[in-house]
């Protein structure tokens, strides 16, 4: 195969990746909104009143918890028998994040998150999540972001070092 075909083909791949991921981006995350009355299980703030920071564990059973950021979202997932005696990971249908430029729901599992950025959420430092990684890279530009990770890599002493402003 020429070396003209070869990137041929790699253009038409990369073309139709985009395309791909813009149709399910487009379609977004459905999880339900959080009530007027509704706490962050881990800190007990009301959460509507941060509708551009929320985030969502959805349950198969259709209840679902509300976050008022990412941070305090995975402050749960790492740990569930404090926050949520008797629920299971295997029992989640959705874990969404809102995308910072959109404000649209993400799938937090294939969210990006910036840290150290010059964007403070509801609880101070924050994941800020992100639907793609070219946006990610212009949140870093933009805001002086000092990491970007991917939802596996975020773990409970990394939680715990942005909470108190280290991001390194």
């Amino acid at each position: 195969m020429s070396a003209g075909t070869r990137l041929l083909r790699g253009l038409l791949l990369a073309l139709w990746t985009a395309v791909a991921a813009s149709a399910a981006l487009a379609q977004g995350v459905v999880v339900p909104k959080p009530g007027p009355k509704d706490l962050c299980p881990v800190c007990g703030m009301i959460v509507s009143k941060y509708p551009n920071w929320v985030a969502t564990v959805l349950y198969k059973d259709g209840h679902a918890h509300h976050f008022d950021g990412a941070k305090d979202m995975f402050k749960y997932l790492h740990n569930l028998p404090k926050y949520a005696p008797g629920h299971r990971p295997e029992d989640m249908a959705r874990i969404a994040v809102t995308d910072f430029y959109d404000l649209g729901k993400v799938d937090a599992r294939t969210a990006w998150f910036v840290i150290g950025s010059d964007v403070l959420g509801p609880m101070g430092h924050e994941f800020v999540p992100l639907a793609s990684r070219e946006d990610a890279a212009d949140f870093m530009k933009e805001h002086k972001g000092v990491r970007t990770l991917r939802f596996d890599e975020i773990t409970p002493a990394l939680v715990e070092q942005v909470d108190h402003g280290r991001f390194r």
